[in-house]
């Protein structure tokens, strides 16, 4: 079992979790990563990473690059612009980058401004600074060279945001328009992230309290509190504290996607560690500027599943059978249905749908999509199971997979029902003989 903890004693922001993840990849990993990210297709964006120093400790940096530049990232002003979703955007920038909650996390860095800039004639770096509602987002990352299931992580994240936003200033979701938070910078930031916990594929992640900072933070809707609404909206019911830095050091960003991925907020438990992520920040304090990911790997059969179930009793079986190969698409580790019997002695079905807890949003969302229920239940069990290997057999048949299982004293071994019905084809045979022979050849 992988396990995947984040230790955010100094926030949590888009770049620093993807800083901290990429650590934690092997070499051939790493490469294949940065290729990826630089083939998304998002126009003018590249992505690299390099070494940084903090405190005396090694990590390392995830820089987005829009037409070869670097934009200062919303924690180098303050995040005094993270929150300026839904007003005309004012230029004239008045920060004083050296003051102490100058907070330099170059978090998701979300924020497009380099005010160093003459924005009178620099029409590209204008044209980023378009704002970008929800509908907006989603036709971007819809044209993303990723998964379908990292888009729906990505439209979840932003959909965490845009009902922050619009819970902090009162306007419905479909009118609330992301500024920083929409730059092409930003979808960078979140995408990586997203696409990292895909390829470390941990099956439970958590995370400690988050450390927000405190004081307040200067934006074009005034002085606000740290956390901002955004921000404090996002992590309702997840422990939080102030800690030592004033300044806010948790962005809306960074608080989506840890609400978004990590099932449990607790302190660092007794783990085996396999490997640490130091994910550094660009500003320097006296303590450490990073995002620490740890990462363990163990023959643990003990996990935690997510039970979401629903009952219908409007629904044809073409309908149902759709709405569980959607499931499965999407990431689901099973998919079924039950007969029952519902209100005024109605014929129905009830549907689960056992997922990873860091799924269970995306799930939910297409449960409610693709059927006609108007609820979902979740639970939360205990899975015991056994450790999983897939080898290739060779045989004079041909070759077939043979996926083995084994622990707490058990091993069993199947042959893969899909190599071994193409070998009964091939062969005109039927599916017991074909299974006949190949056993035959394996004791042979």
């Amino acid at each position: 079992m992988k396990k995947l903890h984040f230790e955010l004693n100094m926030g949590a922001a888009g770049d620093m979790l993807a800083a901290a993840l990429y650590e934690l990849l092997d070499g051939e990993q790493k490469a294949a990563f940065i290729e990826k990210m630089n083939s998304l297709g998002l126009p003018g964006v590249s992505v690299s990473v390099e070494p940084s120093v903090k405190c005396g400790i090694n990590g390392t940096r995830f820089k987005v690059l829009i037409d070869g530049a670097e934009e200062l990232s919303e924690d180098a002003h303050h995040h005094a612009h993270h929150h300026d979703h839904h007003h005309k955007h004012s230029h004239d920038h008045h920060h004083d980058h050296d003051h102490d909650h100058d907070h330099d996390h170059d978090h998701d860095h979300d924020h497009d401004h380099d005010h160093d800039h003459d924005h009178d004639h620099d029409h590209d770096r204008a044209h980023r600074h378009e704002h970008r509602g929800l509908a907006d987002i989603e036709h971007i990352v819809s044209h993303l060279n990723v998964s379908e299931a990292c888009r729906e992580n990505i439209i979840g994240v932003y959909k965490l945001i845009a009902e922050a936003e619009s819970k902090a200033h009162g306007e419905p979701v479909e009118l609330v328009h992301f500024h920083e938070v929409g730059a092409l910078d930003a979808v960078a930031d979140i995408t990586a992230v997203c696409l990292l916990i895909e390829m470390l594929a941990p099956e439970r992640i958590t995370a400690s309290p988050v450390c927000v900072g405190f004081g307040s933070v200067k934006c074009a809707h005034g002085i606000l509190p740290v956390p901002a609404p955004a921000t404090a909206h996002i992590l309702k019911g997840v422990p939080i504290y102030a800690g030592e830095i004033e300044g806010e050091l948790c962005t809306p960003t960074g608080a989506a996607l840890i609400r978004t991925f990590a099932e449990e907020f607790k302190t660092l438990q007794p783990m085996n560690v396999d490997g640490i992520g130091y994910g550094m920040g660009r500003k320097d304090f006296a303590k450490a500027n990073c995002v620490r990911a740890f990462i363990e790997e163990t023959d643990e059969v003990e996990s935690i599943i997510c039970e979401l179930c629903c009952t219908v009793d409007d629904m044809t079986g073409e309908e149902v059978g759709f709405a569980l190969e959607a499931f499965l698409e999407l990431g689901a580790k099973d998919a079924y249905y039950i007969p029952i019997g519902m209100k005024k002695s109605r014929p129905g079905v009830m549907i689960c749908v056992l997922c990873d807890p860091a799924m269970r949003a995306v799930i939910v969302e297409a449960m409610l999509k693709h059927t006609s229920t108007l609820g979902v239940r979740e639970s939360f069990c205990r899975r015991y199971e056994l450790s999983r290997e897939v080898e290739t057999l060779t045989t004079p048949l041909g070759d077939i997979r043979v996926k083995s299982a084994f622990g707490l004293g058990v091993q069993k071994s199947k042959l893969e029902y899909e190599d071994l019905a193409r070998i009964a084809r091939e062969n005109g045979l039927s599916l017991r003989e074909a299974k006949k022979l190949i056993e035959s050849a394996r004791r042979g």
